[in-house]
């Protein structure tokens, strides 16, 4: 089946009633993308925020009339004054196959590799991580998840309990247990990614009394050796006393979700509980990590 598609930039303010008005005229789907570079990265929870210049597109039956369908959205009070629309083909293809296609296994260190389903399992992939991509955060492919499978394929982590804090999909707790952790604790506030968790979990062969997926908050007097939490700077901020409780003297600290310029600040928030705060970069985003001291 073949599509067109139709592209028009407008104001935040007019999206909804725009968003209405096509799927009225028979809008298959409606997307948006940022028109002006400005990416918004921390919103607050339960918070879907939309850019200020929106380049917006529609998707239509390939056998639509569109200077009809034009016409009729121009005749509405709804539709943006002096807004530019343009129309596209576009062709059809295997849209399934062509985003499996975007996703093939790759390495995070010397050891871990991230292996779709659909694909073979490398020769040279000596501790596979089966991954599909899914409704909750976490496949590889983001520098923050990247950075933290780096550092944990580097780690000594056998007979290490993990905590992976903002779980997702499981991932960071999941490489962990194939790494050799015998005790692995995953927390997220999402349903959703608690199920993603264990699912992921039970594909890869975690054994499921090693594994502790649940809600926040934890038990007062829960420990552990390591936490991985790739989050967000905010909750970050607010966790760190949290952390350093959670950790005794000689834990290890792995934080990501952190933007280049949001390191220094961080080292200082986490200074009072942590020595050897080492920032690694890649691309805009950054890893910290640390070692928990031993005052008390």
């Amino acid at each position: 089946m073949a599509f067109v598609e139709l592209k028009l930039q407008i104001e935040r303010s007019v999206a909804d009633a725009l968003d209405e008005l096509l799927q009225v005229h028979a809008a298959l789907a409606v997307t948006y993308e940022d028109a002006e570079d400005k990416p918004i990265l921390e919103p607050g929870p339960g918070e879907t925020p939309l850019w200020q210049q929106i380049v917006l597109t529609a998707l239509f039956d390939g056998e639509t009339d569109t200077e009809a369908l034009l016409a009729s959205l121009q005749s509405s009070e709804l539709w943006p004054a002096n807004a530019h629309a343009r129309f596209a083909p576009v062709a059809d293809q295997d849209w399934v196959r062509a985003w499996m296609d975007r996703f093939k296994p790759e390495p995070f260190g010397k050891r871990l590799w991230v292996c779709p389903s659909w694909h073979p399992v490398p020769a040279e992939a000596t501790v596979p991580l089966l991954l599909d991509p899914g409704l909750a955060f976490g496949t590889g492919s983001h520098p923050t998840t990247r950075l933290c499978l780096q550092w944990l394929d580097g780690a000594e982590l056998d007979g290490k309990h993990v905590l992976d804090y903002g779980c997702g999909s499981g991932i960071l707790a999941i490489a962990a247990g194939k790494l050799g952790a015998a005790k692995l604790t995953a927390i997220d506030n999402d349903p959703q990614a608690l199920l993603a968790t264990r699912e992921n979990a039970e594909r890869n062969q975690i054994d499921p009394t090693t594994l502790t997926v649940a809600l926040p908050p934890l038990a007062d007097d829960f420990r552990c050796d390591v936490i991985v939490a790739n989050i967000l700077a905010a909750p970050l901020r607010e966790l760190a006393p949290a952390f350093a409780r959670w950790l005794p003297g000689g834990g290890r600290l792995v934080l990501s979700g952190l933007l280049a310029e949001q390191g220094n600040e961080m080292q200082e928030r986490y200074r009072p509980w942590f020595d050897n705060l080492t920032i690694t970069q890649h691309e805009d985003w950054i890893r910290l990590d640390g070692v928990r001291n031993r005052q008390a």
